[in-house]
């Protein structure tokens, strides 16, 4: 079996993160969310779970870092063409996501970044296979 991961990041409001998600085309696993958390749905072996903040923090000792202030990770989702990382990334600034990093362009590698409601920081990139033997 392969090896699933799960990403756990604390949102400050689980409604208004799963509308932002929901429009950058994310769907979510009904049998793990409640008011609490939700389980989106990267792919079969990928997937993050939004936990409300109070709950997330029954979870550590450790305080909860404010993304907007702070970096702790940056998740990097690829896509499957320099046109779907425009587009998630576009989707996402315009449903009140806010610009993280100039676009980087090394010709096999395109990816562009944003930061969500929380301020977690997202990258989206595309990785040409042809031109990496290139490079």
């Amino acid at each position: 079996m392969a090896t699933k991961i799960f990403v756990n990041l604390p949102v400050k409001d689980l409604n208004k993160s799963v509308e932002f998600f929901t429009k950058l085309g994310f769907t979510f696993n009904p049998q793990f969310t409640d008011e609490n958390a939700t389980c989106m749905i990267v792919s079969d072996e990928n997937f993050v779970m939004l936990l409300v903040e109070s709950y997330f923090q029954t979870f550590t000792k450790k305080t909860i870092s404010d993304a907007t202030k702070s970096s702790e990770v940056i998740i990097a989702l690829s896509a499957d063409s320099r046109e779907a990382v425009d587009d998630m990334t576009e989707k996402a600034l315009a449903s009140g996501g806010s610009f993280s990093n100039d676009i980087q362009d090394q010709g096999w590698m395109y990816s562009r970044s944003f930061q969500d409601l929380d301020g977690h920081l997202w990258e989206v990139f595309y990785m040409d296979p042809s031109a990496m033997n290139q490079a």
